[in-house]
C-alpha cells in the first residue's frame, strides 16, 4: 500500500481481462476514428455516495465491481486492445492479443466527499482520483479505470478513454453494460447475456469513405511538425484551458431557464427557426464565457459536435461502437459577442452551422483539419468547444447502489470546453460544467445567473 501528499492510499494496481480469452483480433481504423489519433483522452469521474460503507467496501462493493467487469469485457473485448500504427499499414490499427488486459487501479482517500461533490471544487482536488492511459510513440492503451472509496461516505469510478477508440455514445454504453451486470450481481440475479440495447456493434464495413477522408487525416498527423513519417501516438497538447487556481462549476438551466431562452430568442431572431434545447444553451454559454474571457482576437472559434450515426445514408446501428461523430465549427466576430446580445449572435452562428447538416452531414470532413489549424491560429490556440451531451443519460447509471451524486467530466479542465449532461434530477433540465480561475469563475457566475434572471 502507498501513501502519497494527496491523501490517496493506493491499495491494488490490477490487470482485469475478460472473463474468458479469445482469439486475436484487428479492428480497423475509420476516417471518424482517425481525426482523434493524438487529441487528449476522455475522463470521467461519478460519485457514488453510500453513508456506512467501510464495512462492505472491499467484502462486497469492490468484488462486485470487478467481476461484472470480467463479464462486461467480455462483450466489449475491443477495450481491452492497443492502438498502434504499424510501418507498412498507413493508417493506426486496434490490435487486441489474449494476453492483453486494462489497467483497474483501487484506492482509498480521506479527501472531503461532499466538497467533492459540490458545485464548486478546485480542479487539482480531483486530480488523484484520475487513471492514466498507457500512452507511447508506438502503443496506446484505450480505457483505464480506477475506483476509490471514501470511508463513512461512498466511491468514486474514474474512467479514462482514448478518442480515437470511441465517442462518447461508445463510452456510455460500456458503462451502462458494466453498470447493469453489476447491479444484477448485486441483486443476486447474475447473468452472462447483455440486452440488445446494450449489445454493441462492432462492424467496421458499414463505414463508408468514398472520398478517402481516412487517408487525408492519417497523411495530417503523419507529417505534423513537418515530418513525413510521423507515426506517433503522443497527445498533441495544442488546446489550453484556464490558468492559475483554477475552480470546477457546475450550473443548471432549468426547462423554465430553456424556455424563456427560446423565447427571447424568438423574439429577436430575424428568421423564424425551431429553436432546439441544444442550441439556445450553447449559444447563452458562449456569449457568457466570451464576456468573461474577453479574447483578444478578431474571431471566436466554437466547435461541438454531432452523432452520425442516425444521419448517415444509410443510416447505421445505433450502438456501432467506436467513433461516429463529426466537428462542426462556428466561427464569430469576437465584437458581436462582447455586445449586449452576444447571446443571439452566437445562436445565429450555431443555427447557420446546424442548418448545413440537411445538405450532409459529412459535408466538409475532408477539410475538418486544415480548418481547425487555421482557427487555432487565428484565435491563439484558444476555443470554445462542447463535450458529453444530455442525451448519454449518465445520471442514470446504478451499478446497484443508487444513481451518481455528481458526474464530473474532468478532461474539460485541460481544454476549457463546457461538458452538458442532463440534471442530475431528471426534471428535463441541463447540467453545465466548466473550469475556470477563480476570478473568472465569480464573473461568470454573475453573468450566468443575472442573464437569466433578466429574461
Amino acid at each position: 500500500m502507498s501513501q502519497s501528499p494527496t491523501s490517496l492510499k493506493v491499495h491494488h494496481v490490477l490487470a482485469i481481462a475478460p472473463t474468458n480469452e479469445t482469439s486475436p483480433t484487428t479492428f480497423p481504423f475509420t476516417f471518424f476514428d482517425a481525426l482523434w489519433v493524438r487529441l487528449p483522452p476522455v475522463e470521467r469521474l461519478f460519485f457514488y455516495e453510500i453513508p456506512n460503507l467501510s464495512t462492505t467496501f472491499f467484502d462486497s462493493i469492490l468484488p462486485n465491481l470487478k467481476h461484472s467487469l470480467e463479464l462486461t469485457l467480455q462483450h466489449f473485448i475491443f477495450l481491452v486492445g492497443n492502438i498502434i500504427w504499424p510501418q507498412d499499414s498507413p493508417h493506426p490499427i486496434i490490435n487486441y492479443v489474449p494476453s492483453d488486459s486494462i489497467s483497474f487501479i483501487v484506492a482509498e482517500s480521506n479527501e472531503n466527499f461532499n466538497h467533492l461533490c459540490s458545485n464548486f471544487c478546485e480542479v487539482e482536488k480531483k486530480q488523484p482520483f484520475i487513471p492514466s492511459l498507457k500512452i507511447s510513440h508506438e502503443k496506446a492503451s484505450i480505457i483505464a479505470l480506477q475506483v476509490t472509496f471514501f470511508p463513512n461516505h461512498g466511491f468514486c469510478i474514474g474512467i479514462t478513454t482514448h478518442h480515437a477508440a470511441i465517442d462518447g455514445k461508445s463510452s456510455t454504453l460500456f458503462m451502462k453494460a458494466w453498470s447493469y451486470f453489476c447491479s444484477n450481481l448485486e441483486k443476486k440475479t447474475p447473468s452472462l447475456s447483455l440486452p440488445q440495447n446494450l449489445t454493441p456493434s462492432f462492424d467496421r464495413s458499414i463505414i463508408n469513405d468514398p472520398l478517402g477522408i481516412k487517408e487525408i487525416y492519417s497523411k495530417s498527423w503523419m507529417s505534423y511538425g513537418g515530418e513525413t513519417n510521423n507515426r506517433s501516438l503522443k497527445v498533441w497538447e495544442t488546446i489550453s484551458g484556464a490558468k492559475g487556481e483554477v475552480v470546477k462549476g457546475f450550473f443548471e438551466l432549468s426547462p423554465l431557464h430553456i424556455q424563456k431562452l427560446k423565447k427571447y430568442a424568438q423574439s429577436k431572431l430575424e428568421n423564424k427557426v425551431k429553436l432546439s434545447s441544444f442550441s439556445v444553451t450553447c449559444a447563452y454559454l458562449l456569449s457568457c464565457a466570451v464576456k468573461v474571457e474577453k479574447p483578444n482576437t478578431n474571431k471566436v472559434g466554437f466547435v461541438f459536435s454531432v452523432d452520425c450515426r442516425t444521419r448517415l445514408d444509410p443510416p447505421i446501428n445505433t450502438n456501432y461502437f467506436g467513433n461516429c461523430i463529426v466537428s462542426k465549427l462556428v466561427v464569430s466576430k469576437t465584437e458581436t459577442l462582447l455586445n449586449d446580445d452576444g447571446f443571439i449572435s452566437a445562436l445565429e452562428g450555431i443555427i447557420d452551422v446546424l442548418k448545413g447538416l440537411e445538405s450532409g452531414v459529412l459535408n466538409g470532413v475532408e477539410s475538418w483539419m486544415s480548418n481547425i489549424q487555421s482557427i487555432l491560429s487565428e484565435t491563439n490556440g484558444k476555443l470554445f468547444s462542447i463535450a458529453g451531451s444530455p442525451r448519454f443519460e449518465v445520471y442514470a447509471f446504478d451499478f446497484g447502489w443508487g444513481r451518481p451524486k455528481i458526474v464530473d467530466v474532468t478532461s474539460i479542465d485541460k481544454t476549457g470546453a463546457f461538458s452538458l449532461s442532463e440534471h442530475k434530477n431528471n426534471d428535463g433540465g441541463i447540467e453545465i460544467g466548466l473550469a475556470l480561475n477563480k476570478e473568472q469563475m465569480k464573473n461568470f457566475t454573475q453573468l450566468f445567473v443575472e442573464g437569466l434572471e433578466s429574461l
